[in-house]
């Protein structure tokens, strides 16, 4: 029975030090002009000395509401075949127009 019990504390543990870990590298991967509520030092702080309270904090208050892609999105080309050219066209009428 002591075992189940003691597993239960190491899960319980592994999975405080996940969500710390998770919260420390997004205050400290999260551009700072996009943070909330406080400077990034502060939040760093916080998470740091606070784990769960802090992390969860940061991410109800302090983490960017949606992060804005950081390049626009390539269109691909519209394929356009030779009738779309109307320079083929043109092209296409005159060699037509010499064979006859």
């Amino acid at each position: 029975m002591a075992y189940s019990s003691d597993m239960a504390g190491v899960l319980v543990s592994l999975a405080v030090l996940a969500f710390w870990l998770y919260s420390m590298f997004d205050v400290i991967t999260t551009p700072e002009d996009l943070i909330r509520n406080a400077p990034k030092p502060l939040w760093l702080l916080a998470v740091v000395l606070i784990p769960v309270l802090g992390g969860l904090t940061w991410l109800l208050a302090g983490r960017p509401l949606s992060t804005p892609p950081s390049r626009p999105i390539p269109t691909p080309p519209t394929a356009k075949g030779p009738e779309d050219d109307p320079e083929f066209l043109r092209d296409l009428n005159r060699r037509m127009r010499d064979e006859e």
